[in-house]
């Protein structure tokens, strides 16, 4: 509308209020003004250039979400307060009520410009938080990223912290993706881009992340609604688009590009779609950008899957080893059946989306190994890794140029140089570490010693030997029962086993193999005897004989 048809109706809204006291002749000439002045308007609208309109709804649409995301902060802000400030009195809490009020209505007004519902302020439980500043390592129950903050203390992540200046975009909304995305938000992650062209069904509720009252909405606002609520500290950016069209390629390409230039302002895109038509356009993209990419996947019958590490020029693009339905040419949507739909684990998609995120957290961050390619099969428990090189004959003429590229540089003088130095800073570093003590605080005392042989001994001789040395089988009674000849065999099996001093406070002793003392033999009956043992053994067999012929008769 323009100024002179918003100045018209303004002159013509007091006559109208009016129009009641005057005389029918009047009323009838006025009624005829006001439709000429409706048709001329209409006339000037419809001469209206249709891209200078949709400019100045674009303008108004950016300035109600400014004024959304102003409230917004303001309602989080007053909110903050209402639920940590404890009241100390009446007048406190009649003060809480009306900070209270305040917030519903500011929530209220956010909930009508943006289109959306107004969060929950009632009770504690409802209550969002205001943004923080600063990650904290302060081990308190208000603060959500002390343990995240604990890897850092743990020596297992340098600067946790680092995660806030990352972006990552999550293309797929799905089963794998929505669980990425709210991973990725409880990590703290700076920037989250998540895509979608689907909206949330009932069909969806056999797997996590989407509620009941989500259906009917796109994934990417519920999403959006839902990581905003969990942590107000990322940003999310949502783009309700279908990748695969012409126009949807430009869009998804032009939303990853820094505004300052051509190149990508994304640290990772994660691919967690469900046919290999969006694959292969993530997969262009990104060799058109050089864009890092990690592929995840979930098999038909949803008990494997799989995550895919893909660096433009280093490592295998999509197409260098495609699936047989790619490779054959076969259109995918040829293959769906009415009525027939793939199965749906809500367990393995948890499992494949943990694994690629704890992969982008790692390759983000710089700790620990991140797999080339890692599957997983639930039905044997097995996790395969393999690493997947370029292909010389890749159907996409980009790749095999960027790994021409990647390959001359990895082999100039200045790579193997650079490579070089890297190894001799690595052994160094693995030197200095094997001599630095694991456990610096040592309260019991605990060390180990090395074996030392003693004076006379052989080389190969055993200092601290524990294991007696056993009597010969063929040693009489008579020489078991030898006190001082028992002692002396204790005295110098023990002998052996002092190649090093006790700690204080332990003993050392071996019992005496096959000893028995003089008393016990008494005891038993047993004597020495002055026969051999072929005496022995034929007074046995006598004894045998003359047992055997009186039991002849028995029975």
């Amino acid at each position: 509308m323009n100024d002179e048809a918003m100045q018209a109706s303004k002159s013509e809204l007091p006559l109208s209020d009016s129009s009641s006291s005057l005389p029918p002749s009047s009323s009838v000439s006025r009624a005829k003004e006001l439709t000429g002045e409706l048709q001329r308007l209409q006339d000037h609208v419809e001469s209206l250039n249709a891209a200078v309109m949709q400019e100045n709804v674009a303008k108004l649409s950016q300035q109600v979400a400014h004024i959304t995301e102003k409230l917004k902060s303001t309602l989080a802000k007053v909110t903050g307060t209402v639920s940590h400030d404890p009241p100390a009195a009446a007048g406190t809490a009649s003060a809480a009520s009306s900070s209270g009020g305040a917030a519903e209505t500011a929530a209220a007004a956010a909930a009508a410009a943006g289109g959306g519902s107004a969060p929950s302020t009632s009770g504690a439980g409802g209550a969002t938080r205001g943004k923080i500043d600063k990650m904290s390592a302060e081990v308190v129950d208000s603060n959500p990223y002390s343990r995240l903050m604990a890897l850092q203390r743990m020596g297992i992540v340098q600067d946790y912290e680092r995660i806030r200046e990352k972006t990552v975009a999550v293309v797929g909304v799905g089963g794998v993706g929505s669980v990425a995305a709210e991973m990725l938000t409880r990590c703290g992650v700076g920037r989250l881009l998540i895509y979608d062209y689907d909206k949330v069904e009932l069909a969806n509720m056999n797997r996590l992340f989407f509620r009941p009252e989500h259906c009917g909405m796109t994934k990417t606002d519920a999403a959006r609604k839902t990581l905003q609520e969990i942590n107000p500290d990322v940003e999310v950016e949502s783009y309700t688009m279908n990748i695969t069209t012409l126009q949807g390629f430009e869009s998804f390409k032009s939303s990853l590009l820094s505004p300052d230039g051509p190149s990508s302002r994304v640290d990772l895109v994660l691919s967690c779609v469900d046919n290999y038509e969006a694959r292969i356009t993530i997969n262009q993209v990104c060799l058109e950008l050089r864009q890092t990419w990690m592929e995840s996947g979930v098999s038909e019958d949803a008990v494997a899957g799989h995550i895919q590490l893909l660096v433009p020029g280093s490592t295998a693009c999509f197409q260098c080893v495609p699936p047989l339905v790619v490779a054959s040419g076969i259109d995918e949507r040829t293959l769906k059946r009415e009525g027939v739909c793939a199965a749906s684990l809500p367990t393995t998609m948890g499992i494949v989306a943990g694994m690629l995120v704890q992969a982008a957290l790692k390759h983000m961050l710089g700790f620990g190994a991140v797999s080339k390619y890692l599957g997983y099969n639930s039905l044997k428990d097995f996790f395969p890794t393999m690493e997947i090189k370029p292909s010389v004959a890749c159907v996409n003429e980009l790749c095999r140029t960027l790994t021409a590229e990647e390959e001359a540089r990895r082999n100039s003088p200045e790579a193997i140089a650079a490579r070089a130095a890297e190894e001799a800073a690595a052994a160094a570093a693995a030197a200095a570490a094997a001599a630095t003590p694991l456990h610096e605080e040592n309260e019991w005392g605990i060390e180990v010693l090395p074996d030392e042989l003693p004076s006379g001994a052989a080389p190969g001789a055993s200092s601290s030997s524990s294991t007696p040395t056993p009597t010969p089988a063929s040693a009489s009674a008579a020489d078991l029962s030898n006190p001082q000849q028992q002692q002396q065999q204790q005295q110098g099996q023990q002998g052996q086993g002092q190649g090093q001093a006790l700690a204080e406070g332990l003993e050392f002793s071996l019992p005496a193999d096959r000893g028995v003392d003089a008393a016990t033999l008494e005891a038993e009956g047993i004597r020495g005897v002055e026969g051999s043992m072929e005496d022995l053994m034929a007074q046995l067999a006598a004894a045998q004989a003359t047992g055997g012929g009186s039991g002849s008769g028995g029975n």
